[in-house]
This record gives structure tokens, sequence and C-alpha cells, in this order.
């Protein structure tokens, strides 16, 4: 009903789509010009294209990685902590960061980096620096954004891992421990083997998610600034903006599906690669 049915919708994607006064959603869908794929290629053509793919790929790469690595790496680490009690504790203040909004983390962000009272400049300022005009300088952002896109998403991704590690057998780690094995040792040869499918899986998944950028965190989170636009305009910024601005469905519809089907093709791709690979190993 809800992913099925719209796709009816993407009709706008191929028209000039015009509300027409006092008339209904449909009458100005089938009434409005066709436009083939124009949209496609204003989009393609675009002076900022390679600007928004370089952005958006690059930053879900980088995402990608660390969502990995951090994730496993402290849910490694938890599963060494003997005491329930901390281990559910750091388990909490790790995982609290995802249930927080965009616009509530980026009014945290700002009280940080506000360039005349911040938290940031005031430290700055007391051993003896200048300070620095952070939402009008990009060279800083691609950092921050990056720090804030871990910091928000690892306790969940953690979480997820450390599921699977709890349910390792017990008697695997006594049999290592009786065998001479050092933590390093059980480290390496018993969860990450058992990890291994789930990161694989994730990977698919999140690959899917390649021509996609939070859209939160690249506009809220920098306050839409438009000197910082250089670093922090994704695809999804470009939509927005694009529908704020000349209030172009019809583009913005193209840009989905555009993002739509590359995402449906990398997922497929990847999971291929996995299946030549290790056949045992892939989602599908």
């Amino acid at each position: 009903l809800f992913c099925f049915l719209p796709m009816f919708g993407l009709i706008i994607a191929f028209k000039n789509f015009k509300i027409t006064p006092g008339r209904g959603f449909l009458y100005s869908l089938f009434h409005s010009d066709w436009a083939g794929f124009d949209n496609f290629k204003f989009f393609l053509t675009s002076n900022t294209f390679t600007m928004l793919l370089r952005n958006t790929l690059l930053y879900n790469i980088l995402f990608i990685v660390l969502n990995i690595v951090i994730p496993v790496t402290l849910a490694v680490l938890i599963n060494q902590i003997y005491s329930r009690i901390a281990s559910k504790a750091y388990q909490t203040m790790m995982f609290f960061p995802y249930f927080l909004s965009w616009v509530v983390v980026s009014y945290f962000v700002y009280a940080f980096l506000n360039p005349d009272k911040g938290l940031m400049n005031t430290i700055i300022q007391f051993f003896g620096g200048d300070k620095i005009m952070w939402y009008s300088q990009p060279k800083w952002w691609p950092l921050i954004l990056t720090f804030m896109q871990v910091w928000k998403s690892m306790g969940y991704n953690m979480v997820v891992y450390l599921a699977s590690i709890t349910g390792i057998d017990s008697t695997l780690y006594e049999a290592a421990t009786l065998d001479g094995a050092t933590k390093w040792q059980q480290i390496l040869h018993i969860p990450l083997p058992f990890l291994k499918s789930m990161i694989i899986i994730l990977t698919i998944m999140a690959v899917g998610s390649m021509f996609h950028a939070s859209f939160d965190l690249f506009y809220q989170v920098p306050q839409n600034s438009g000197q910082l636009y250089k670093v922090t305009n994704t695809i999804d910024v470009f939509v927005y903006n694009t529908l704020k601005d000349s209030n172009n469905v019809g583009l913005s519809s193209a840009v989905a599906l555009f993002q739509s089907i590359t995402g449906f093709v990398l997922v497929m791709l990847t999971n291929q690669i996995v299946r030549w690979i290790d056949k045992d190993l892939s989602m599908f």
C-alpha cells in the first residue's frame, strides 16, 4: 500500500509538473506537459552535478567504513567487560544519541561552534588562539560532519553487532583459554569470524544508499550556510533547495528516481560480487 501503489507517481519524473489551480492532483498530473528525459538531462548536465556526486559518494564511502570499524570494535570491547552493570551503562550512553533528532543535534553543535560565544572558540581564545569562524570556513566541515554521523549512529550499529557476539557459545572461549590463546587471539579467531556474515549483509544494504545522504545531517547541522555548500551540498540537499526555490517537482522526482535506480544496481552488483567470492555470505 505504501511502497508499490505510490510508484504510479514516478510518471512525475517524466513530466513538467504544474499544479492547476482549483483542480486535484490527478488532473494536474495528466494535464502537465510531457518532458521525457529532460529532467534527468538537466540534473546530469548541471554545473553542480560533479560536486554533488563527489560529496555524496565520498561521504557515504567514509561512513560505511567507519560504521563497520568503530561499532565492531566497541561491540568486541563491551563484550569483554565482566561487570553487567558497567556493560549496560556503556551501551545506554552510546545508544542514546541515536534517538536524538538532527534538529536538536544541530543546536548542540551550534552551541559548540558559535563564532562569538561558542565553547570551542572560548577554549581556543583561553589558550591564546584566534577564534575560528566555523560556519564560513569549509575546511573544517568534512571532519565535523563525519564525527557527528559516527557519533549519532555508532550506538545502534554497535548493539546489532553485540547481539551477534553474545550468541557465541562460551565454550569456544574456554577451549581457546585452555589452548593458551591470548585475549587478542581469542578476539581475532572467535567473534570476528562470527561477525563476518553480519558485516557483509549490513554493508550490502548500506551500499544501496550510496547516492543518498542524510538531508538532516548536511542541511540542519551546518545551518544551511551557503558558504559551506562546497563540502555540504549533497544530492538530497540539492533536491530540497530545488523544490524550495523553483518548486520544480518534476526535477526532484527525477533525481529521486535516479537515486533509487543507482541504489538498486549497486545492491545487485555488490551482492553478486559477494556470491562470486562466497555464495553462503551473500544476502540473496
